[in-house]
């Protein structure tokens, strides 16, 4: 699934870095524990959050994770949107429950990590 296509099913907004439309989201991780998402392979893959902080843009350029999908209406300041700029990594920001936003994704395809 496209970037495009994730943020516009989860009522989204896509902030930091412009995304690549060529780019293909296969899986999701939801995780607010950035400790959890350096124990897997991330490709392919969008990371949910709540976490709205440099760690998290941190944690996933060291995971090669290529979008971050943040809920609960969170709110990326200038660092964190320049970092992900800095990093190739395209941010979605949801109004949505981080609940509600694996669900949607999991309903239109989007396979668990693991």
């Amino acid at each position: 699934m496209k970037i495009k296509e994730i943020a516009e099913l989860v009522g989204g907004e896509i902030v930091g870095a412009p995304s690549d439309d060529e780019y293909e989201v296969v899986k999701a991780f939801a995780s607010d524990l950035m400790s959890d998402v350096l124990r897997f392979s991330m490709d392919e893959t969008v990371l949910i959050t709540g976490l709205c902080n440099n760690q998290t843009m941190r944690t996933s350029e060291m995971a090669d994770l290529r979008v971050v999908l943040i809920g609960r209406d969170k709110q990326p300041d200038a660092e964190m949107l320049e970092l992900a700029e800095d990093s190739g990594i395209t941010i979605i920001k949801s109004k949505y429950s981080i609940f509600k936003i694996s669900g949607i994704l999991y309903a239109a395809g989007i396979q668990p990590l693991y």
